[in-house]
């Protein structure tokens, strides 16, 4: 038997030698013995059963390969809620929380004293920004779109395992919702943005674990941007929020797409908390 403190130290070694980030030892044995930080840290001289020693080595080895820790645990932590991943999905980044943060302020701001207001996530993915905005604002009417049934099944296991009530709509982008005549007030999307040039310069650990068509959009990685903007006119109410994340470095070249879409519209360009674009926000109010 191995004590808890000699298990994180072998996958600490092991990790850095192949180039891994070595904490990630610590949150796969905090997943095999469902232990918080804390305690973990409190126990360092106890002893690990066998079966637990040995699915975290498993584990280790597997990151040690590339593998996501999100997807060998199944879960990522976003907005303090504990989301199920899975390779299906994209894995949700801190960036994003960011693209939620910004949307809920403005609806405060731009829609002061409406209710009922109806907000399309599109390209839903795990469902992480749909679940969130309808926990964090239950008055809001709450629809998610994916191309990928696969993600639209992870979306609706995360809806229903947070309480969230969305509804989830199959589709290409826009084109159910211009099909049936749907309009909403707010519309918002982590859609694929990175140029197909890029593939080369990827971590292992992102281009051969997560899936390629929620990545890469076309040579320059606006291709999901351009089909947006012209699509937008036909699905939004007079008065809309729009809210995209984007690339860092795409932040001109979106927020053009959105003003010549809407040459009326209020656009602005967000910085992460890293100093880099990262959102891109349009106000319509004709």
């Amino acid at each position: 038997m191995v004590k808890v403190f000699e298990a994180l130290n072998w996958a600490s070694s092991f990790l850095k030698k192949h180039g891994r980030d070595e904490n990630a030892g610590e949150l796969l044995l905090r997943h095999y013995t469902k232990m918080d930080r804390s305690r973990l840290l409190a126990e360092l001289k106890m002893d690990l059963d066998l079966e637990t020693e040995n699915l975290f080595r498993e584990a280790v080895l597997l990151h040690a390969q590339g593998k996501p820790v999100q997807y060998i645990t199944g879960a990522e932590e976003f907005y303090g809620r504990t989301f199920c991943v899975n390779e299906a999905i994209l894995i949700p980044r801190p960036e994003t929380e960011e693209l939620v943060f910004g949307a809920l302020k403005r609806i405060e701001t731009f829609f002061p004293r409406q209710k009922k207001l109806e907000l399309l996530d599109v390209g839903t993915g795990s469902g992480v920004i749909a679940v969130t905005m309808k926990l964090e604002r239950p008055d809001l009417t709450v629809t998610a779109s994916d191309l990928s049934k696969a993600a639209l099944e992870v979306a609706e296991k995360n809806a229903s395992s947070l309480g969230a009530s969305i509804h989830f709509v199959h589709g290409d982008l826009l084109k159910p919702f211009i099909e049936s005549g749907k309009k909403f007030d707010i519309i918002l999307s982590n859609p694929p943005y990175i140029p197909v040039g890029d593939l080369a310069v990827l971590s292992e650990v992102v281009k051969d674990h997560e899936p390629y068509q929620a990545l890469f959009a076309g040579e320059d990685g606006l291709d999901i941007y351009r089909r947006l903007t012209e699509e937008l006119p036909f699905v939004l109410r007079e008065k809309a929020l729009i809210g995209f994340e984007i690339g860092a470095g795409q932040g001109k070249a979106v927020a053009n797409l959105l003003q010549q879409a809407f040459p009326n519209a209020a656009v602005e360009v967000v910085n992460d908390i890293n100093g880099k674009d990262r959102i891109v926000f349009a106000e319509i109010n004709n």
